[in-house]
């Protein structure tokens, strides 16, 4: 079946992420983020809205838009984990379409904060 894979946040200031739940649930809304969706091209982990434990392979970039990213208040930081920026060649975001294939991709910095899973 498929994989899927626990919500982490990190909040600014603590030792570590926490996983399977919303920056709201935590009782910590409008806290910041460590990676926060606060730009053009930043690479987001997509779940179903209702269920924080349900991301798998799909990903999506923040095509900045004012309604969902006001100033002082994110709607999307604490519910989604950001994963990435895009840093370089950003204008080919406006061209992608639905089916459209990404054919490669590349961690150009920050691997080595990856953290693998624990085995059970």
């Amino acid at each position: 079946g498929e994989r899927l894979i626990p919500l982490e946040i990190y909040c600014k200031g603590d030792k570590g992420p926490f996983y399977e739940t919303t920056i709201e649930d935590e009782g910590r809304g409008g806290e910041a983020t460590v990676l926060p969706f606060s730009s053009y091209g930043a690479m987001g982990w997509a779940r179903e809205e209702y269920d924080a434990n349900t991301g798998s392979s799909q990903f999506f970039w923040l095509l900045f838009d004012s309604d969902l990213t006001p100033a002082g208040k994110n709607v999307l930081d604490g519910r989604y984990p950001v994963f990435g920026y895009v840093v370089e060649g950003a204008d080919f975001l406006r061209d992608i379409k639905e089916d459209d294939v990404i054919v490669s991709a590349e961690v150009t910095k920050g691997l080595e904060y990856l953290v693998q899973p624990k085995e059970s």
